[in-house]
C-alpha cells in the first residue's frame, strides 16, 4: 500500500538565515500514529506545516494521497485536519457554530449528526451554545480538535495538542486518538509528553536542527536502541567502588545500599556474568537484582544529545 503522505527532500530557511528544515525524507502510512520529538526549535512545527500547506518550502515535494501539496492544494489539504498549538478561535463565537463554519470552509455541505457525534466525543455537547471565551483552556483546545474533525479528515495533525491541558482531558483526548486511528484515520503528533508517545504511537521520530534523524517502529527502536539497568542491592552497604571495579562504571545509590550497572543490549556480552564475579572477588555479597529497559525519553535524550 503506496504511503498516504510522502515528503521528499524537504527544506526550509527562514530569514535570518535559520534552517528549519533541512533535507527531510519521510513517508507516513495510512492508518498509523507517528510521533513526531525534538526539543523547541527542531522544526516540528514547520514540518507540519508545510505539509498542510501553510509553509511553502524552498525545495522539495509533498503529496498527500498522490496530490501535490502545491500543485493540487485544494485536494490534498480537503484530507487533512490540523489541530495547532496556538489557541486560535472567535471568542463570541458559540461552540457548534464554530465547528459548522469550519466544515463549510472546505465546502462540506451541512450535516448535524456528524457535529454532533464529533460534539459528543469530546464532551463538548452540554457547551454547545456556550460562547468560546466562557470555556476552559482545556475546553478551547477541544474545540480546535472538533474544528479539525468536523469535515471528515482521514489525515489529522495534532500539534503539542495536551499542552495546559488537565490529567482527565487528556485521558479523553487520547481515548478519541485510539477511535480515530480504529477508524483509519492516520495521526501524526508532537507532544513534550513523551510518557505519550511511548504509548500512543506506532513509530517515532525524532527531528533536531531541522533535520530527521530517525523514523522507527516504537517497538524496535526500544529494542535495538535501549540500554538496560541492573540494580544490585547488596548485603551491606558501601561507601565507594572499589577500584578494581571502577571500568564497569558502576554507580552508588540508596546510602551505599544499591549498585547501578548499565548495558547495552545490543551488545553480544553484556558482562554481567563477570561483574558478578568480580563482585564476589572483591567481597561484596548480592542480596537481589533487577534489571529496567531504558524509556524512549532516554533514548530521545541520548539522539539529541548525540546530534547537537
Amino acid at each position: 500500500m503506496p504511503a498516504i503522505i510522502s515528503v521528499r527532500s524537504l527544506g526550509k530557511t527562514y530569514a535570518g538565515g535559520v534552517i528549519a528544515l533541512s533535507d527531510v525524507s519521510l513517508n507516513i502510512e495510512q492508518g498509523e500514529i507517528l510521533a513526531l520529538l525534538g526539543p523547541n526549535g527542531a522544526g516540528k512545527t514547520t514540518l507540519i506545516s508545510a505539509i498542510c500547506g501553510l509553509v511553502v518550502p524552498d525545495c522539495g515535494q509533498v503529496t498527500v494521497a498522490g496530490h501535490d501539496i502545491a500543485r493540487d492544494w485544494r485536494a490534498a489539504r480537503a484530507m487533512i485536519g490540523l489541530v495547532p498549538q496556538e489557541i486560535t478561535i472567535e471568542p463570541f463565537e458559540r461552540v457548534i457554530n464554530t465547528v459548522r463554519f469550519s466544515r463549510g470552509l472546505f465546502g462540506k455541505p451541512p450535516d448535524e449528526a456528524h457535529i454532533e457525534k464529533v460534539l459528543r466525543a469530546l464532551s463538548l455537547w452540554d457547551k454547545r451554545k456556550a460562547r468560546n471565551m466562557e470555556l476552559s483552556g482545556g475546553m478551547k483546545r477541544r474545540v480546535l480538535i472538533a474544528k479539525a474533525l468536523s469535515h471528515e479528515p482521514r489525515i489529522l495533525f495534532l500539534d503539542e495538542p495536551t499542552a495546559g491541558v488537565d490529567v482527565t482531558l487528556r485521558r479523553d483526548m487520547w481515548a478519541l486518538v485510539r477511535r480515530l486511528r480504529d477508524d483509519g484515520v492516520t495521526i501524526i503528533l508532537t507532544t513534550h509528553y513523551i510518557e505519550e508517545a511511548e504509548e500512543m504511537a506506532d513509530r517515532i521520530g525524532v527531528i533536531n536542527h531541522g533535520r530527521l534523524l530517525l523514523v522507527e517502529d516504537k517497538t524496535k527502536l526500544m529494542k535495538h536502541m535501549g540500554r538496560k539497568t541492573l540494580r544490585l542491592e547488596l548485603q551491606e552497604p558501601v561507601e565507594q567502588v572499589p577500584q578494581a571495579l571502577a571500568p564497569y562504571g558502576l554507580r552508588i545509590e540508596e546510602d551505599g545500599r544499591v549498585l547501578v550497572f548499565g548495558y547495552d543490549t545490543r551488545a553480544g556480552r553484556t558482562g554481567i556474568t563477570r561483574l558478578l564475579a568480580d563482585l564476589a572477588a572483591a567481597g561484596i555479597s548480592v542480596r537481589d537484582l533487577d534489571t529496567e529497559q531504558s524509556s524512549l525519553e532516554q533514548i530521545f535524550l541520548t539522539l539529541v544529545e548525540e546530534s547537537a
